[in-house]
């Protein structure tokens, strides 16, 4: 197993060494995996030659905790973990989660809420100078005045609550090394502003006149849901690294200055940083409490692209990873094919190849990487563009190599697949073909999220029809090949534009189509998506139309039920929620309905039925029969 980075002061005495040059501090145990952004973030240092130790989960009630590796020579480098440390504590209810599976153990409570600040301020505490730089996801999609779903209210930059020098976004391999020479050369963290990829601060913009766009204040976006709904349409406009400008927003006398995007690792450099010396799991020392559940689903994963250009308002891929898609060589993936295969603890089976989209494997058209992506269009909404390269020939010879890899019986997909692109494939048959016969465990997920077209169209995502050709092909090509395959669609109850009659548009079609969703996800706004802003302004930024928002806890709880009105659990609310909607022709005993009428009003619906047969209202039935065809007729 190769050598973990120093969590003690004893491991890097052990090393040789009497100081660190970087501190790295994270809100999640340490996992010496690919997968784990603190892990490539201390591997890709040590390989320029820097000496790393990892501070994970540090008590953040206690000075000694950050004095335990000592001062660094150069900066302590501060993330919060793969998730964002509320996500990480909350549901989308805001409750309280019970686990936490990034923790040894799977034990909640270990990192603090909005670990970033709390880890940053007690460092300055502590090391009153020292150089500070934030990064990871919490960091990265807080890094402009945002909406905080949890205080409902709008914060200022994370850059200032935390104290920190200067904030590195998005995957930041390319800028934490050019950070580190900096550092080392002798210039202060405070100068660093001018790097692509970070975000700094300060107090006069004069030299930047000209070359900037000076977004809406914290103050105004704080007062205005327009002024929100602006400033966050030009940080989206600009999150290209080839067109994007430089953005400015004021908070008081400060300015928080968000330089252009780093462009995208080429796929020899993101070769490079998969071929770095992980030890592969979690640090011994975590043995006794349990291990950290975390590596289950990913030690036996691998992941072969970055970035999206599905862009879905709702996911913060394309503020964090961007819109370019990058992938590495078939050559890297099968070394770490190999490599699993000769771990102890491998059964045979990869549960997964892919990334944010499993069959994105190039940008989605040969412009991008020279003129950028598309200011005012998406690659796949409304449909297709015209210029969208749709190939999936090199994603299955990759499949079909690590087929092939001495040890593998069995190759998933589980990251999802993006339907739509599949379905503008001409040969999407015979991929779907390959797919179902070899990579699919009985149950193939992909993620529709609604199927009405009012809720579509603020997801940004493809129209319901080509979701229900696509259920089409998938059970005719599972019936051709013998095999008894089912499809797990994923969805999500009260997204921004969704009325209680959408959540019913989707129950009506989700119990004609047979498909029965096995998880539900209730809209959850964290920061940097489309879709938050449109949740805290009633407004899209795309187009400054007037939004529908469910936010009370009846409507939401409503639509979400609706969606798995099989569940006995959700009968009450179920009929609730068609009542209020006024459709008395889905609760009843045909089979059109959704659900049965109440225990207490069922006395009534059977005592009409023994009238009927006794002769006394004989035309019951007849009007019942008719009211049962206007409603299929309403409902079609």
């Amino acid at each position: 197993m190769n050598e973990f980075l120093p969590i003690s002061i004893e491991d890097a005495r052990a090393r040789g060494w009497d100081e660190l040059d970087f501190i790295i501090v994270s809100g999640d145990a340490y996992v010496d995996h690919p997968s784990f952004g603190t892990a490539i973030i201390g591997r890709v240092l040590e390989s320029r030659g820097y000496r790393v130790g990892i501070l994970a989960q540090p008590d953040w009630r206690s000075e000694e905790a950050f004095k335990a590796l000592g001062r660094p020579k150069y900066a302590f480098l501060v993330g919060t973990g793969n998730i964002d440390s509320m996500v990480s504590h909350y549901t989308a209810a805001k409750k309280r989660r019970s686990q936490d599976s990034y923790s040894p153990g799977g034990k909640a409570g270990l990192r603090p809420d909005r670990a970033l600040i709390t880890y940053c301020n007690m460092i300055r505490k502590v090391y009153k100078d020292v150089a500070i730089v934030a990064g990871g996801i919490e960091a990265s999609l807080r890094r402009f005045a945002h909406y905080d779903y949890w205080d409902d209210k709008v914060r200022s930059s994370v850059l200032l609550d935390s104290g920190a020098d200067i904030i590195v976004y998005g995957m930041a391999e390319k800028q934490i090394v050019e950070v580190a020479e900096a550092l080392a050369s002798g210039i202060e963290a405070k100068y660093i502003n001018y790097m692509a990829g970070t975000v700094c601060k300060i107090s006069d913009i004069g030299y930047l006149s000209g070359e900037c766009i000076e977004v809406p204040s914290y103050e105004q976006v704080c007062e205005s849901h327009e002024k929100y709904a602006q400033a966050f349409k030009l940080q989206y406009d600009n999150q290209d690294p080839i067109r994007g400008k430089v953005l400015v927003q004021k908070h008081g006398s400060t300015y928080v200055v968000q330089n252009t995007p780093a462009m995208p690792l080429s796929r020899e450099e993101l070769d490079e940083v998969y071929r770095l010396p992980f030890a592969r799991t979690y640090h011994p020392s975590y043995e006794k409490m349990g291990g950290v559940p975390a590596i289950a689903e990913v030690k036996f994963s691998i992941l072969s692209e970055r970035g999206c250009f599905g862009s879905c308002s709702f996911c913060a891929i394309g503020f964090h990873q961007g819109r370019i898609v990058q992938s590495r060589s078939h050559e890297s993936i099968l070394e770490e094919a190999e490599l699993m295969a000769g771990d102890k603890d491998f059964k045979g089976y990869i549960h997964d190849v892919g990334g944010a989209t499993a069959n994105f494997r190039e940008p989605s058209c040969k412009k991008q990487l020279r003129v950028g992506t598309c200011k005012n269009m998406q690659c796949l909404y409304p449909k297709p563009c015209k210029n969208i390269t749709v190939d999936h020939s090199d994603y299955l010879s990759l499949l079909r190599k690590l087929r092939a890899v001495k040890g593998v019986k069995k190759v998933f997909i589980r990251s999802g697949i993006r339907y739509d692109y599949l379905m503008a494939d001409k040969d999407r048959k015979g991929i779907l073909k390959e797919i179902c016969s070899h990579h699919v465990s009985g149950q193939l997920k992909v993620a529709p999220e609604h199927i009405s077209q009012n809720v579509l169209k603020r997801m940004r995502k493809p129209g319901g029809d080509i979701f229900k050709k696509f259920v089409d092909e998938y059970e005719k090509v599972n019936k051709e090949l013998g095999k008894n395959q089912y499809m797990v669609p994923y969805l999500m109850s009260s997204h921004p534009g969704a009325t209680l009659s959408d959540a019913i548009e989707l129950a009506v079609y989700l119990h004609d189509s047979g498909l029965y969703p096995e998880q539900v996800q209730d809209f959850y706004p964290t920061p940097g998506t489309l879709s938050t802003a449109m949740y805290h302004t009633g407004i899209d930024p795309m187009t400054m139309e007037k939004v529908y928002v469910a936010k009370s806890y009846e409507e939401k709880a409503m639509q979400r039920a609706l969606l798995q009105y099989r569940n006995p659990r959700n009968h009450n609310i179920v009929v609730k929620a068609l009542k209020t909607a006024g459709r008395f022709d889905l609760i009843g005993y045909g089979r059109e309905c959704l659900v049965r009428p109440l225990r207490e009003e069922a006395g009534d619906s059977k005592q009409g039925e023994r009238k009927s047969k006794t002769g006394k209202s004989g035309d019951v039935n007849s009007r019942t029969k008719g009211k049962n065809d206007k409603a299929r007729k309403r409902r079609r």
